[in-house]
């Protein structure tokens, strides 16, 4: 008979995948072992296998967690849409907030999904892959109902890539104490939307 979780499990978990993406981000994942993360959070090699029985399966933990993490905040923003709180342009602001709201604190789980998906076997990546393809589908739907007029079968991908290209790499750049505050971002992104697919307002 197996021996029951403690209920501080998962907390312990969280912590080793908060330890381990600061590592993966810090050093790069290839160059990140097992003893690596033991010691940076002040345990031994054979208490992290007591979580996890490698390196990869701690990143397809992180990278599991971290992407369910983002599409429940896209279910969460479609319930609002729908219940008609918001109306379609404001629903897109909210989730492009929502996002960037998250990013300013997981950015070293956001590293680990742009740079090391590739690390993963061949099962795990493609769903990690597919649930990336499902959020750039979802916020393509959100931009083709918030802008109608301007996004067309030839042009959706690039513009729903064009505001990925503004959001995604922000950990590169944007620090959460610097002038310029994620939620001050989020509302210049916003305001560029505005301006670019609908016209500089008079």
């Amino acid at each position: 008979m197996a021996r029951p979780k403690s209920a501080s499990h998962e907390l312990k978990r969280d912590e080793i995948l908060d330890i381990a993406a600061q590592c993966f981000a810090d050093a790069s994942y290839p160059a990140t072992s097992m003893n690596t993360i033991a010691a940076a959070g002040g345990t031994s090699k054979a208490r992290l296998y007591h979580y996890y029985d490698s390196k990869e399966a701690i990143l397809f933990d992180l990278l599991d967690r971290y992407t369910q993490r983002l599409l429940a905040l896209i279910g969460e923003s479609q319930a609002v849409a729908e219940r008609g709180n918001l109306d379609d342009r404001a629903s897109l602001h909210a989730l492009i907030k929502r996002f960037l709201q998250e990013y300013e604190t997981s950015a070293t789980r956001h590293v680990a999904l742009l740079s090391d998906t590739k690390f993963l076997g061949e099962e795990q990546r493609t769903l990690i892959v597919s649930r990336q393809r499902d959020i750039v589908a979802a916020f393509t739907r959100f931009l083709k109902r918030a802008y109608p007029d301007r996004l067309t079968a030839a042009n959706q991908t690039a513009i729903t890539m064009m505001l990925f290209g503004m959001i995604n790499w922000t950990f590169t750049w944007l620090r959460p104490a610097g002038a310029l505050s994620y939620e001050a971002f989020a509302d210049e992104v916003v305001r560029l939307l505005e301006s670019g697919l609908i016209g500089v307002r008079t």
